[in-house]
């Protein structure tokens, strides 16, 4: 069944990462993020803006977190304004934030499959996360969708959210349910995603809200 296919931006690569994780320690958790994202920031939407129109879709006004500052400018691709009105996985392969993760998309051929989903969120860890996966364990993963597919549906929520609605519902169920609900606390700048971090929150894309995050979602291990 289609839906059951829905990784999110991450797909794959997430995956990857996430099998890792589960195998030894929450070595997903990038602490070389902070240090590849630049010192600039853009500020967390005010509670008007962050609110939305209470169906959980943004607008550029809304994007916030110290790695948006590395979005192209204007029109370019990768754009704020290129992206928005593309769905998630064409809007994804122009983001300079997740080149590991769209490649990882592309070769396990889910672009289809995430462009057509009418209403999701998605939690996509930034290319960062992945410093301590080598080459060759990637593809080898990324090879094995059947094994990756439920930690891949822990990084989409089938349903569209905010910042402002994921602070208020407090928690969201995934695609993979029975990997439990996902932790969100916080509020803004200091939200958390099951303890990762926001780089860049709030991306408006045709079908999804994206939220880069600093670190891999890992099923059954809610913060």
């Amino acid at each position: 069944m289609t839906k059951l296919r829905v990784a999110g931006i991450g797909v794959a690569a997430v995956a990857a990462l996430s099998l890792t994780a589960c195998s030894g320690s929450d070595t997903a958790s990038s602490g070389s993020s902070s240090s590849a994202m630049p010192s600039s920031s853009v500020p967390a939407p005010t509670s008007s803006m962050a609110s939305g129109s209470g169906n959980g879709m943004t607008t550029n006004a809304d994007v916030f977190g110290p790695a948006c500052a590395q979005l192209p400018q204007g029109s370019a691709p990768g754009s704020l304004d290129s992206m928005g009105p593309q769905p998630v996985a064409s809007a994804a392969s122009t983001n300079p934030l997740l080149t590991k993760l769209v490649a990882a998309v592309k070769a396990t051929n889910l672009v289809d499959t995430l462009n057509s989903q009418e209403a999701i969120t998605v939690f996509a860890p930034a290319d960062p996360a992945f410093a301590a996966l080598g080459d060759a364990k990637f593809n080898e993963l990324a090879g094995k969708p059947a094994e990756l597919a439920p930690i891949l549906q822990y990084h989409v929520v089938g349903k569209r959210y905010d910042a402002k609605g994921l602070a208020t519902a407090g928690s969201v169920d995934t695609l993979n349910t029975a990997g439990g609900p996902v932790k969100i606390e916080g509020s803004g700048e200091n939200m958390t995603i099951n303890g990762a971090k926001i780089l860049c929150g709030n991306i408006p894309t045709k079908n999804a809200t994206v939220f880069v995050i600093d670190k891999v979602l890992t099923p059954g291990t809610n913060q």
